[in-house]
């Protein structure tokens, strides 16, 4: 299966620019965290990239591998709001990770699809703690 890496989309980062400035006729403050949090996501659209590879999804910014997940750990995936897709979670065997969608969010899930199967599938059982006893 070739590499697929994923285009940014500002729609989200701008969404929340966007309401921050709505959020200025009733708190300056709320409109400040607001508008704040969106240009920091709007500098991430710019600078960070998804690279579907055989063996991992790789996060990468400005080129240089920054995060890789190797799909061998997921548990399982899922895309909130699949209408206006907003939020992106998934689950490693020792990790939980939520992300917000700054990617193609069509191309993302079918990505997703085709190298992990469908939304909502269980694709493995998390690990014991290390403490437990054996039964």
């Amino acid at each position: 299966m070739a590499d697929t890496e994923l285009q940014p989309r500002f729609w989200v980062p701008l969404g929340l620019v966007l309401l921050g400035l709505a959020f200025g006729w009733l708190s300056w403050i709320a409109a400040g965290v607001i508008g704040l949090f969106g240009l920091f996501l709007l500098l991430q659209s710019a600078l960070l990239r998804l690279r579907f590879e055989a063996e991992a999804l790789v996060v990468t910014r400005s080129n240089q591998e920054i995060r890789r997940f190797p799909y061998s750990e997921w548990m399982s995936w899922q895309l909130f709001w699949p209408t206006v897709p907003v939020i992106f979670y998934f689950r490693e065997i020792n990790s939980i990770h939520l992300l917000p969608v700054l990617f193609d969010a069509k191309e993302l899930a079918e990505q997703l699809t085709k190298r992990l199967g469908p939304s909502g599938t269980h694709l493995k059982e998390a690990a014991p703690p290390a403490d437990a006893r054996p039964e």
